[in-house]
């Protein structure tokens, strides 16, 4: 497992870790992660099945909903082999480039999933602002061009992260606390200067979850000041059911990010087991709720989904 590299000792592989010191339970665990993972796949690509072949539903919203649900399942099928690997199969060794991919596409993607989240707020304010023009601004070139520039957001900020992971010699203790790699946690194991790297890390952060979770809060307080100024009560309610939907995906998906860099930079080592909550939180909340809310609170795709099964 070890080669030698310039006199140094370096490890050929990182090795991944489930719940450190709870390896008897690993099992029960990778039972419900199975369950969680069968939900979140069925609930996604139904999601997507349903808008796609509903005429009705081929609206700016639903397409934004689409790119909601392609994302978390990226994202899911991104960690679940080495999640379910290190709690199923107990297989914990995952190799240098193996897991500088894995870091690559799990920013990249949660980075694309909060640009999503952006784009469903400025749909949610148009929808609400001008609903006449509505269609006529949010056309399909131009929702395609906003997605494509969320792709390309995501990965250009992502790229550079495996080049600064792969130049770091690792001669420390090669553990990973997680089922999965990170950049932040696999920077922590090389035994060179990492200032580079956590600089890059929070200049990220702050410009992409940041940036956007600002942007949809002042989105949604110009969206309350116009509903506020409905005469009509019930007119006023049905304007601010259309916006819940969305306002639990960004909670979902900003509340256990937002955690995980204030642990990740203030934290100790007694707050562990938060940390490893909140990863897994992050993991698999958002992806396993996200149909359930907008299939819940959505009155045409609650429907189409009912007559589907009464069919």
């Amino acid at each position: 497992m070890l080669a030698v590299n310039d006199s140094k000792s370096m490890p050929a592989v990182f090795l991944l870790t489930g719940i450190e010191g709870h390896e008897d339970i690993h099992l029960c665990i990778s039972i419900l992660l199975c369950l969680i993972y069968a939900i979140l796949i069925i609930g996604n690509t139904g999601i997507l099945f349903i808008i796609k072949t509903e005429p009705s539903l081929h609206e700016p919203m639903y397409i934004f909903l689409s790119m909601l649900a392609i994302t978390d399942l990226a994202l899911s099928m991104t960690t679940m082999p080495t999640t379910l690997g290190v709690f199923l199969f107990h297989s914990r060794e995952i190799g240098f480039d193996a897991c500088f991919a894995q870091v690559f596409f799990n920013h990249s993607l949660s980075y694309i999933e909060s640009s999503v989240l952006l784009l469903m707020a400025f749909d949610r304010f148009i929808a609400i602002h001008d609903p006449l023009r509505y269609t006529s601004i949010l056309t399909l070139p131009r929702i395609f061009k906003m997605g494509l520039v969320c792709v390309l957001r995501g990965v250009a900020l992502a790229f550079p992260y495996p080049f600064l992971l792969k130049r770091f010699p690792y001669c420390q203790a090669n553990i990973l606390s997680h089922s999965y790699c990170m950049h932040h946690e696999v920077m922590k194991l090389a035994c060179a200067d990492i200032t580079v790297n956590s600089i890059y890390g929070l200049f990220i952060m702050l410009s992409t979850v940041g940036l956007d979770s600002l942007v949809i809060l002042l989105s949604y307080v110009m969206i309350l000041k116009m509903v506020l100024s409905i005469t009509s009560r019930a007119e006023c309610l049905r304007a601010l059911n259309t916006c819940v939907s969305h306002l639990c995906a960004v909670l979902l998906f900003y509340t256990p990010m937002i955690g995980l860099s204030v642990i990740h930079r203030f934290g100790n080592s007694s707050s562990h087991w938060l940390q490893i909550l909140f990863e897994y939180v992050y993991l698999l909340v958002p992806p396993l709720m996200n149909p359930i809310v907008y299939s819940v609170k959505s009155k045409p795709l609650r429907a189409r989904i009912i007559r589907l099964f009464v069919k």
